[in-house]
């Protein structure tokens, strides 16, 4: 009763953080290939379960650049329609009659506030506009203060960008065969001490129901010193390996799916980095060899193609070839 009581135990301990009822209820994949996971959560309220800081710091570039832009000219919006609301006298210096002309004045006028350039071609005038201008001068020292902080935040986050190629591969491998696939680092930085660890997640039936096994594999080489070019990861598939003896029919009823992550330290700020993505039954090309990525420098250099991270060839084209 003990040793089945801790073999269950040990097969809790390999569902990798995502819990027994999500693992096995679960029908879409667990790890998409951008490192997301396909798990939603629920339950707090919107303002609890929102982190602005952490979304600003985050999000792609574009959008980054998109909500800056957005949020500024809303505020010169916000602030103009103020100054217009202070009275046809609340500006000096506005030469326009008409609203419109009158509101594009005041909100340059706000910009050059809000930015403390001032120009000098219009001033507020009365305590209202005074007061207006005077919040929007503290207002703007703190926004592009938090902006500052998000930008160096930003640049200064070390984020690692690591290539995985977009299919697996079932390869020959000396006398036997072995699960593929290819990774390399898409910066000039360099990744040292890089590490991985690949889980093969799949159903199985057992006592009449379908539960999902978690395997971890072994690898030809779990881990490199220095990764300058490509590193092509390797499961041999041997007798002990939970792949030996499948076939692409068996990997698809069971839902294979395979999950890595990636672990290494950036040199540049000797911090560690991560990168993670996933492999569906459906992703892995049965019986090919992954195409050469080096190139013939004329300088004495290693080159390599990191365009051909991704490019097979079957064993039949490879016949057809020779």
């Amino acid at each position: 009763m003990l040793k089945k009581k801790q073999t269950i135990i040990e097969e809790d301990l390999k569902d990798l953080g995502f819990g027994s009822k999500v693992a096995q209820q679960s029908k879409l994949r667990l790890l998409n290939p951008d490192g997301s996971f396909n798990v939603e959560r629920t339950g707090l309220s919107f303002f609890s379960s929102i982190s602005p800081y952490h979304a600003l710091l985050t999000m792609p570039w574009w959008k980054f650049h998109i909500i800056v832009t957005a949020f500024f000219l809303s505020v010169n919006f916000i602030f103009a329609l103020g100054y217009i609301a202070c009275g046809a006298e609340a500006l000096q210096g506005i030469h326009s009659t008409s609203t419109f002309g009158r509101f594009l004045e005041a909100f340059y006028f706000s910009v050059q506030t809000i930015t403390t350039v001032g120009y000098g071609h219009i001033n507020p005038s009365g305590f209202a506009a005074n007061l207006l201008a005077t919040f929007e001068l503290y207002f703007g020292l703190l926004t592009f203060a938090v902006a500052a902080g998000l930008l160096f935040a930003r640049f200064s986050r070390p984020v690692g960008k690591i290539i995985f190629s977009k299919k697996a591969i079932i390869a020959p491998y000396h006398d036997i065969k072995a699960f593929e696939f290819r990774i390399a680092n898409a910066r000039n930085n360099q990744l040292i001490e890089v590490q991985v660890k690949l889980t093969f997640a799949r159903m199985e039936k057992i006592a009449g129901r379908r539960v999902r096994h978690f395997y971890d594999m072994t690898l030809e080489r779990r881990k490199v010193a220095f990764l300058p070019l490509h590193w092509t990861i390797v499961h041999p598939i041997e007798k002990n390996s939970p792949l030996y003896g499948l076939t692409e029919k068996d990997l698809k009823k069971s839902e294979a799916e395979f999950l890595i992550l990636i672990t290494a330290t950036d040199d540049t700020f000797s911090q560690i980095v991560h990168a993670r993505t996933s492999y569906r039954f459906n992703e892995i090309i049965w019986g090919a060899k992954f195409k050469d990525m080096f190139q013939k420098s004329n300088s004495g250099h290693i080159s390599v193609d990191l365009h051909r991270l991704h490019q097979y060839e079957t064993l039949e084209q490879e016949l057809d070839n020779q």
